[in-house]
């Protein structure tokens, strides 16, 4: 698995980067993981409800092709985009995001916090404040999308949407949890980067 960390990438062009890597990988090529942080985004899912804006302010709104409802992404939150082949690790969607929720919650236990997926809403969740949203497009049984964890960031945009499609959703981040504590964002991304390496299977 190939690791690519790409800083702040602006996000319509990596969107159509991820679609082109997809569209153009072959049986042979390697699975890749991007780790990046946004500019401030709200991105609506293909299910997405325009009544989950609330008031995004001068945050633009891009309509993108995962699963999912809105959501934001902006500077110290990071993202990991999931370029994983399904059928050659024999791992199905369900699977996928199982795995993903479960490395999440394993970085968040080298900080010693208590952190769950939930199979009825799904992300990760501290004592029911969503910290890691997840949203993945699969294509020939390929992915793209994938995850964000909040580290160190502005919490406020999320007040201008129901997170998910979740009206009064609380939101936190490893900073609010931890204050001064809180770890450098490059410790978490490479503990992320880490995790989900042991965690997701290589070809089958």
């Amino acid at each position: 698995m190939l690791f690519r960390r790409l800083g702040a990438a602006d996000f319509e062009s990596t969107f159509d980067a991820m679609k082109a890597f997809t569209a153009s990988r072959t049986p042979d090529t390697e699975d890749e993981i991007w780790l990046l942080q946004h500019l401030p985004v709200y991105t609506q899912g293909l299910s997405g409800k325009p009544e989950h804006v609330l008031d995004p302010g001068d945050v633009p709104i891009i309509q993108i092709d995962r699963g999912g409802q809105v959501t934001y992404h902006g500077p110290g939150q990071w993202v990991a985009y999931v370029l994983y082949d399904l059928r050659r690790a024999n791992v199905n969607v369900r699977q996928l995001v199982n795995l993903l929720e479960a490395a999440v919650v394993n970085v968040l236990g080298e900080w010693d916090i208590q952190a769950y997926g939930d199979p009825d809403a799904r992300g990760v969740y501290v004592d029911g404040c969503k910290i890691a949203a997840l949203g993945l497009k699969v294509s020939k049984g390929r992915s793209y999308h994938g995850l964000s964890l909040n580290v160190d960031m502005d919490l406020a945009p999320f007040k201008g949407i129901n997170p998910c499609g979740y009206e009064g959703l609380e939101v936190t981040s490893l900073a609010a949890l931890m204050g001064p504590d809180c770890p450098a964002m490059d410790q978490v991304g490479e503990a992320l980067l880490k995790h989900l390496e042991a965690l997701l299977p290589g070809p089958d």
